[in-house]
């Protein structure tokens, strides 16, 4: 919309004119549209068709089967490529020193496509000697081909995967396809090489590493040995010495020599108690298996067979059976000193045992002296034997190694970790000039340009330009209406403002509004905010809720104009907290006069707009206006924050909306849609009476304002 000065009138734009206006040039329009895709087609049949083609090479670990003698075989999955793995591939494939290796194997610099700077135009060598243009030809050649050859080279990891796709473009097709495939076999050269160089460097190094590994191995050892014989530490066993294995003998030879002593003590005291018991000793083991003795018994039973023979035939006082008689004590007297040897023998051997077991123990504690030395010096020699098995493990690293990386050092034995899993293909179309779709491009540019300028050839021309319509204000008769009572309602609400500034004094007078503030709406009222830097309003709403839902569609409007606007619910009804607040029982504007929240606490996003809302809140309204001389304090701090401070007061009358419009500055809003001009007209005298010199009214959307009488009094 524009105004025009003095009696001027807004403008709108007239759509269907410009529309009418490009139909009616409807000629010139298809003769441009063809021109240009004549242009077009004809220009990209003259472009050098260029030709494209790619190679891809997967990324995966290549180790052999058999990495080196004796070694398990590995697998291609042991080896993860990462994001940064794969990228690194990609710069290797750019560089330069490969690019110079495929340049030299297929002889580039020979191709004029590849070095156009050594037949320069005329117009170049022209720019060259006016100074406008650096002399290409002071670069050496291998420099140019690598600029050329990377203008044209694509290099790039296909999404989510290991591949690395290589795409070459050239007027030559078959030297698309040729380059890609030999880069890709460059890199798996220089990959493999990379690999046998590093194969023989660690050759090279564990060479002399082995060596002197060994001579440390055999000075280890050597200490060892030395240690074991100094200090007589000599070896019975894998885990025994000299000392601890006689330590060993000993103490079972004294075991033993105890049991036998034992044994001997025993049987003696056994003979003994037979005797001084004058039981039958011929029933003890050790008297039935003297051989003497058995042969006594012998003698003795023989006899007793003569006594009881001659017995039957003689008397007792012959001779002869007392002969036989007197022999047979004679055996039993033989029997009885051969038991007592047997004991002697036995006690002899007890006393035998007891020395042996003497002498034992001795050595026994000798040994034991000796075996705590030992134990000393094994300490030192376990140092030593540690330190020589650490040598010898890592020179049989070592050796492991090394023939690893021998047997890797011969050719094809390290393949590259990559292999070409597509090779570039001879492209059989062109990869550009598109003939078609630059066609196709360039006429519905064409178009569209001829459209653009047609329609601002008539909007700078004034011919798609018209007048807007302003409706007349009429007088009308005010009837008298008592004043809505404040409802609750939630429905929706379409309203729109105006704006009036009624003079102050003993009758409330009205200024003269233009036209564009005749009609009372939103945008005026918004615009008035606006243009005129208020920062802080207050809103009354003698209609109730219909007044407050008007003040939330203009705190709305101005934050759609990137305004930072709070809305400070004062209203009976809560209506802006129903309305903007995502719940009614928000700490608010009476809990912050109150004392009962922090400030922070009560500011709240509104749930349509980019504005703010503090609501009425919770508090005890009469002891949150103990505190209303805080209100101005609060309203200082937030027009700091916002660029406007809407205090919402609903159908609050003058003195009331003294209490919080204390601030200079400070802008009255009379919110009343659907209220009679009778009750406009008795507000703004009210207002009027109490000194305000200035009220902003707004009466809503789709409803003119009231016709003051001579635009003067109210």
């Amino acid at each position: 919309m524009s105004g025009i000065g003095g009696g001027h009138e807004d403008v709108d734009i007239d759509l269907g004119g410009l529309f009418r206006a490009v139909w009616q040039r409807r000629s010139r329009v298809v003769l441009a549209t063809l021109g240009a895709a004549a242009v077009a087609f004809a220009a990209a049949k003259m472009i050098a068709p260029q030709y494209e083609s790619e190679t891809r090479v997967l990324i995966e670990s290549r180790e052999p089967e058999f990495s080196g003698a004796g070694q398990l075989p590995q697998s291609g999955s042991d080896r993860i490529f990462d994001e940064s793995g794969i990228a690194s591939q990609v710069q290797v494939l750019r560089s330069a020193d490969l690019i110079k290796q495929v340049a030299r194997n297929m002889k580039l610099h020979e191709l004029e496509e590849f070095d156009p700077s050594a037949h320069p135009s005329a117009l170049s060598d022209l720019l060259v000697m006016l100074r406008m243009k650096k002399n290409p030809l002071e670069l050496p050649p291998e420099e140019r081909i690598l600029r050329e050859f990377n203008s044209k080279l694509q290099v790039y990891q296909v999404e989510k995967s290991r591949v690395i796709a290589i795409a070459f473009t050239s007027k030559d097709p078959k030297l698309a396809a040729a380059i890609p495939n030999e880069m890709a076999k460059v890199y798996l050269s220089l990959q493999s090489g990379a690999k046998l160089d590093s194969n023989s460097e660690a050759s090279r190094w564990l060479e002399p590493e082995i060596a002197n590994l060994r001579e440390k191995v055999r000075e280890a050892e050597a200490k060892v040995a030395a240690y074991r014989a100094e200090s007589g530490l000599l070896p019975t066993s894998e885990t025994e010495n000299f000392a601890t294995r006689q330590l060993s003998d000993i103490s079972a030879e004294l075991a033993r020599v105890r049991g036998e002593r034992a044994n001997a003590a025993a049987r003696a005291e056994g003979v003994r108690a037979a005797l001084a018991d004058g039981r039958a000793v011929d029933t003890l083991a050790d008297i039935v298996g003297s051989p003497m003795i058995q042969r006594l018994k012998e003698s003795k039973a023989a006899l007793e067979a003569q006594i009881a023979d001659v017995s039957t035939s003689l008397l007792d006082g012959h001779p002869r059976l007392k002969g036989l008689r007197s022999q047979l004590e004679g055996i039993e007297a033989q029997i009885r000193s051969e038991t007592r040897k047997i004991l002697a023998s036995l006690d002899n051997e007890a006393k035998v045992g007891q020395l042996r077991e003497q002498q034992l123990v001795q050595q026994l504690n000798s040994l034991k002296a000796q075996s705590a030395q030992a134990g000393e010096e094994e300490v030192g020699l376990r140092a030593l034997e540690r330190e020589a098995a650490a040598q010898r493990q890592l020179l049989e690293t070592y050796l492991v190694r090394y023939r690893e990386a021998t047997s890797r050092s011969v050719a094809n034995a390290t393949p590259a970790d990559a292999r070409v899993i597509s090779n570039a293909v001879i492209p059989a179309l062109a990869s550009f000039p598109k003939v078609i779709p630059i066609t196709i491009v360039a006429a519905f540019a064409s178009f569209l340009v001829s459209c653009v300028v047609i329609m601002l050839a008539e909007l700078f021309s004034g011919r798609a330009l018209r007048p807007t319509s302003v409706a007349t204000p009429t007088v009308a008769e005010p009837a008298p209406v008592s004043a809505a009572p404040e409802s609750a309602s939630n429905v929706p609400y379409e309203a729109s403002v105006a704006a009036v500034e009624p003079q102050s004094g003993k009758e409330s007078e009205v200024r003269e509004p233009n036209a564009a503030e005749q009609d009372f709406s939103i945008e005026s009222v918004a615009d008035h905010l606006l243009g005129h830097g208020v920062r802080v309003a207050v809103s009354v709403s003698p209609g109730g809720d219909e007044g407050s839902m008007a003040a939330v569609m203009l705190v709305r409007l101005l934050a759609e104009a990137e305004q930072k606007v709070v809305l400070i619910d004062f209203s009976g009804s809560v209506c802006p907290t129903r309305l903007m607040a995502q719940s009614p029982h928000l700490p608010g504007i009476t809990d912050l006069l109150a004392g009962e929240v922090a400030f922070s606490e009560t500011i709240h996003a509104d749930r349509f707009s980019d504005a703010h809302v503090i609501p009425r809140g919770e508090a005890d309204p009469r002891m949150a206006m103990r505190g209303i001389e805080r209100l101005q304090m609060i309203v200082d701090a937030l027009t700091n924050a916002y660029d406007l401070v809407l205090i919402e007061c609903g159908q609050a009358d003058a003195e009331a909306v003294a209490k919080v419009a204390r601030r200079e500055g400070t802008e009255i809003i009379l919110s009343a849609p659907s209220v009679s001009e009778e009750k406009i007209v008795e507000e703004l005298t009210r207002f009027g009476q109490a000194g305000y010199r200035d009220i902003v009214l707004m009466t809503g959307a789709g409803r003119p304002g009231p016709d003051f009488p001579d635009r003067r009094a109210a």
